[in-house]
């Protein structure tokens, strides 16, 4: 993962060290400046997915590079580093905050959580105590940080439970609140080109207009938004265009007047769904764009 991030850092610096921010809007990443900051710390293996968006817009939308060549050159990078497992730490010691006998009949609880409720033992004159010592080691650390990002607050209970993986009590599991677990009801969904799909050739200094249908998918109304350009290309275009109010359901058009380049060139613009403001709005998907070879 370490060769993999320093790899990260070296294309973000021959491309001219844009910031992730930068990265994640102007350049047209469709992923978010932090999941892009934490792929080049290397802590972590970044999906493939986050890892290719870094790339993408850096190796082949920035530098140029071919963009078949650059993702296998990369997938192979990536496949690499998920071989690798975490490096090695000196195991940590932790001594148990309770080392006093346990109650007949009960599971003792610790001072500090982390332990289910209420679960029985067999009856009988309880063993004298003795003190627990627990090597913990970093692998088992990312084991349990894993289970708890993958499963929530009731994998962490279960894997430190004492039931030995057989189902504990009913309460001593937490409900998850809905509201973690709430989505946004603001959403959209791109149907297609309506004029002037991807490859399309078009004239030296020609005027077209580019046409775009998406839909509103949530249940928010769209007011006030705009598709705001986030780079640059020998071709000329406006850098927000108005979307219409949209109902929830409702499809639009939007469409864009091009000025083609006075030269032989490809513009592949980008465009973002943006507030009155300026605010990106769905920062996850991908940005629509043009794509058009001037000749």
């Amino acid at each position: 993962m370490a060769l993999l991030a320093h790899r990260l850092w070296e294309l973000k610096e021959r491309a001219g060290d844009p910031s992730f921010a930068e990265m994640s809007s102007r350049l047209g990443a469709a992923a978010s400046k932090s999941s892009l900051a934490a792929a080049a710390r290397g802590r972590t293996l970044p999906t493939w997915e986050t890892t290719w968006e870094f790339v993408r817009v850096l190796a082949v939308d920035r530098l140029g590079q071919d963009e078949r060549e650059t993702e296998r050159e990369w997938r192979s990078y990536w496949e690499q580093a998920g071989t690798q497992g975490p490096p090695a730490s000196p195991a940590a010691e932790s001594e148990p905050t309770q080392t006093g006998p346990a109650r007949t009949g009960t599971v003792a609880e610790p001072a500090e959580g982390g332990l289910a409720e209420g679960g029985s033992v067999a009856d009988g004159p309880a063993p004298a105590a003795r003190p627990l010592r627990i090597r913990i080691g970093r692998p088992v650390v990312l084991g349990v940080l894993s289970a708890v990002l993958a499963g929530g607050a009731g994998a962490l209970v279960a894997a430190f439970s004492p039931f030995g993986g057989e189902k504990a009590p009913d309460k001593a599991v937490p409900h998850e609140s809905p509201a973690w677990t709430a989505q946004s009801s603001d959403d959209s969904v791109f149907e297609g080109d309506v004029t002037y799909p991807d490859g399309s050739t078009v004239r030296r200094k020609a005027h077209f207009t580019k046409v775009w249908r998406i839909r509103n998918a949530g249940t928010v109304p769209w007011e006030g938004r705009y598709l705001t350009r986030i780079n640059s290309t020998p071709c000329r275009a406006p850098e927000r265009i108005a979307i219409e109010p949209t109902a929830p359901g409702r499809t639009t058009d939007i469409a864009v007047r091009v000025r083609a380049a006075a030269g032989p060139a490809r513009c592949k613009i980008f465009w973002k769904m943006t507030s009155e403001d300026g605010t990106p709005l769905f920062p996850a998907k991908k940005p629509i764009f043009l794509d058009v070879s001037v000749q």
